[in-house]
């Protein structure tokens, strides 16, 4: 990698050029961002994932950006347009905005209007025009009058020489760059109905007539405006104020008070409007799409790495019922290990005879299986399953857990379920991944495309192939963070462990299936086309529990085994004591067993791991019960206070689950007592909580929420004040109370506050977010 693209990555990161020049050089040797962050601390001072994954994908876009000014150069050269003015330009460009400004000018072009226009002969009196001096346009344009060269009068030969000045315009990339910050800085995205497309396009409705700032328009607006652009209901356009456009333009070009100038002014404004301003346009609509889908893609991750390190319940015996009415609920009973025992079908919802009929059946299976828990997905029928199961006197008395079944249905059509039960139908197969789920949410998911789970916004409007990158990234740190126990994970989970990949994957499965457990990490060499690099990357994320080297079983990385040896041998102990006894790591000095290649915060983990060898850092498990007296949404009143957990974070608000099959919001301005930013400022995926609910409509099952507190005693969109949004507690006048007491709604204060909510932008906001009428 060059110095000065190492040096510019520093400075954009605050980083020092060292630690970039590590990482580069990692990657080039094929490392992976896990590795990198947990095994090469020495060389890279100690950076984390995410500055790690930040100098990967700005180097990236630097790289991107030399290739495309290499293409420019070798096309400059081979059509021997190529100036030493030019070349030094070209290599001072430090985007590919100005990059594409200078070439511009060069590019290979159609046949435009200047074009044609210099075809006929016209550039000297473009040239006699832009020059600005007293003289009659008129009058000159006759001398270009020659209708075998299809300039048949006067006009026609200004119009020509006006084309040729537009185009200079457009190409001056000084003036470009000034145009551009002017429609990032005051460009104003709108978007209006198209004629006839009312009706079926009521879901957009509140984008018939949208005006706001592109700089600030926030990234699920601008997705849902494209969205419905795309599905032909919206005209979007993002456009300054043309007379702030037109006056930066004459600012530049205009230098007289004359005929000529008035010819150049004409010129300008179409520049403008056929050439400058639609290519801008484009421009800007293209970088807000990619800063909305960086946020959207941003927002998915988090709620994805989220979701995977959901706490596990761990290693039970499992019943796991995939929901039904008609069909009745699908049944598995699964290992410690997720391995299925046994599947049935029961019909808890068709008449007091199944009824009868499945309770015997699932109290049947409870004691047969030593069931220790029992997992009822949450579509359809979930609650009303779940009630079924806690009225049961169930062997053992095993606690119910309602698990998300998001993406099930997608995985048990998948190849992977396929693979896995060839012979089991995709009901089957759904209740099996239910029940893994509640065992080790992480090892199920990573089974499921991603973009499935649900905990995404617009994530099917974003590109693809950054989302796919992000994505991928998250699954992986995730993966590698939590570790994998090569002997019992399955093909999908071993993908994404440092170093593998869907082939290595497969061949240590295989290898696995024919010559039984692995006994050590170094056995994995044994595994045919797994290398020494392969190895080095995902040694340190393998578990082998009960085997040969009780290391073998801890994040400890087979090349510091040595380190681990030299300490028990010191001791006059074996390693298993380390591990055990604390008093005697207590009598470690990790400065003693510093090296060139061994420092100090490789030894640091070394001990945390000698602690808590193969510890999870995924959170314990939490029970959470729904309010049994609330199943559907006409349950649901405003004012009442309810459990709830959250099962998606967006960047308006957040969705939260409280059991009627139907995900409230809870706006942003709902999400406490101050000004919220982001949503994930105050809650995480899966967290518990209580809200409260401010407004239903069952017809459109729409659910709006709060977690403010006292929020049953205040108006449903009332703003915060100035002092409420800086976090502080207002005091109500004449009154030396620390809480204001609860205010009696009166009619006249009803009806004022209608009055009020007709003007109030967070009601606006509400009816953005389609929480209210």
């Amino acid at each position: 990698m060059r110095d000065d693209l190492i040096e510019r990555v520093a400075g954009e990161l605050h980083l020092k050029a060292d630690q970039v020049r590590s990482v580069s050089d990692l990657f080039g040797e094929g490392a992976t961002v896990p590795f990198i962050a947990r095994y090469r601390k020495e060389a890279t001072g100690s950076l984390d994932e995410v500055a790690i994954t930040e100098i990967r994908d700005r180097l990236a876009r630097l790289e991107e950006l030399d290739r495309r000014r290499e293409a420019i150069l070798k096309s400059l050269e081979e059509r021997e347009l190529l100036t030493d003015k030019l070349k030094s330009e070209l290599a001072a460009a430090e985007t590919l905005a100005t990059l594409e400004d200078i070439y511009l000018p060069f590019r290979p072009k159609k046949r435009t209007r200047a074009i044609l226009a210099r075809e006929k002969g016209l550039e000297p009196l473009a040239e006699r025009l832009r020059s600005q001096e007293a003289f009659s346009p008129e009058e000159e344009a006759r001398l270009f009058v020659d209708p075998q060269k299809g300039v048949n009068s006067v006009e026609e030969a200004l119009a020509g020489a006006r084309d040729i000045v537009a185009e200079w315009v457009n190409e001056d990339a000084a003036v470009r760059a000034r145009m551009r910050e002017l429609f990032e800085k005051s460009g104003l995205l709108s978007s209006r109905v198209l004629e006839g497309k009312e009706a079926e396009g009521q879901k957009y409705r509140d984008y018939f007539d949208w005006q706001e700032s592109i700089a600030s328009a926030p990234s699920h607006r601008i997705l849902a405006i494209r969205r419905g652009e795309k599905e032909k209901v919206l005209l979007f356009r993002v456009q300054p104020s043309e007379e702030e456009a037109l006056a930066i333009l004459e600012g530049a070009f205009l230098k007289a008070r004359n005929a000529a100038a008035e010819q150049v002014k004409l010129a300008l404004k179409d520049a403008y409007k056929r050439l400058l301003g639609p290519s801008l346009e484009t421009e800007i609509r293209l970088a807000a799409k990619i800063r909305a889908d960086t946020e959207a893609i941003r927002v998915f991750a988090d709620n994805l790495r989220q979701l995977l390190l959901d706490p596990p319940l761990g290693s039970k015996t499992l019943l796991a019922l995939d929901p039904g009415y008609r069909t009745g609920c699908k049944v598995v009973c699964l290992d410690r290990q997720g391995k299925l025992l046994h599947h049935d079908v029961v019909y808890p919802h068709s008449g007091p005879g199944k009824e009868k009929e499945a309770a015997r059946t699932v109290e049947e299976l409870c004691a047969r299986f030593g069931v220790e828990a029992v997992a009822v997905g949450n579509g359809t029928a979930g609650r009303e399953t779940e009630a079924f199961l806690r009225g049961l006197r169930l062997p053992g008395s095993p606690p119910v857990f309602l698990v998300n079944e998001s993406g099930a249905s997608v995985y048990s059509a998948s190849e992977a379920a396929r693979e896995e039960f060839p012979d089991q139908d995709i009901t089957v197969r759904g209740a099996v991944s239910i029940g893994r789920r509640l065992q080790d949410p992480l090892a199920e998911l990573v089974k499921i495309d991603p973009k499935s789970i649900g905990v995404g916004q617009y994530q099917h409007d974003v590109n693809p192939t950054q989302l796919k990158q992000s994505l991928d990234d998250v699954v992986s740190s995730c993966v590698n963070a939590v570790g994998v126990e090569v002997n019992t994970a399955s093909r999908q989970l071993l993908t994404y462990v440092s170093g593998l990949g869907p082939q290595l994957a497969h061949k240590i499965v295989e290898h696995r299936n024919g010559n039984g457990p692995f006994r050590a990490r170094q056995d994995l060499l044994k595994v045919p086309r797994l290398g020494p690099r392969a190895f080095e990357q995902a040694a340190g994320f393998l578990r082998i529990r009960d085997g040969d080297d009780p290391l073998d079983a801890s994040a400890v990385h087979p090349e510091s085994y040595p380190v681990v040896h030299a300490m028990a041998e010191d001791l006059g102990c074996r390693v298993i004591d380390l591990m055990r006894q604390p008093e005697l790591r207590g009598r470690i000095r990790p400065e003693k067993y510093v090296s060139e290649r061994v420092g100090l915060p490789t030894l640091q983990d070394i001990m945390a791991e000698l602690a808590r060898p193969g510890r999870d850092p995924r959170e314990g498990f939490e029970s959470f019960r729904f309010d049994e007296t609330v199943s559907k949404i006409e349950d649901l009143t405003p004012g009442r206070k309810l459990p709830g957990k959250v099962t998606n974070i967006t960047r308006f608000g957040v969705f939260v689950d409280v059991g009627v099959h139907q995900d409230g919001l809870v706006h942003i301005s709902q999400m406490a007592d101050r000004f919220v930013k982001d949503p994930a400022e105050v809650v995480k995926l899966g967290q518990n909580v209580t809200v409260t609910v401010l407004e239903v409509d069952p017809a459109r099952k729409r659910i709006a929420l709060s977690l403010r507190d006292q929020a049953a005693e205040k108006p449903a969109g009332k703003p915060p004040s100035r002092e409420a949004r800086a976090g502080e507690r207002v005091k109500p006048k004449g009154s030396s109370a620390r809480t204001a007491p609860p205010a009696r709604q009166t009619k006249e204060k009803k009806k004022k506050k209608e009055e009020l909510d007709a003007n109030n932008p967070f009601v606006k906001a509400f009816r953005d977010a389609k929480l209210i009428p």
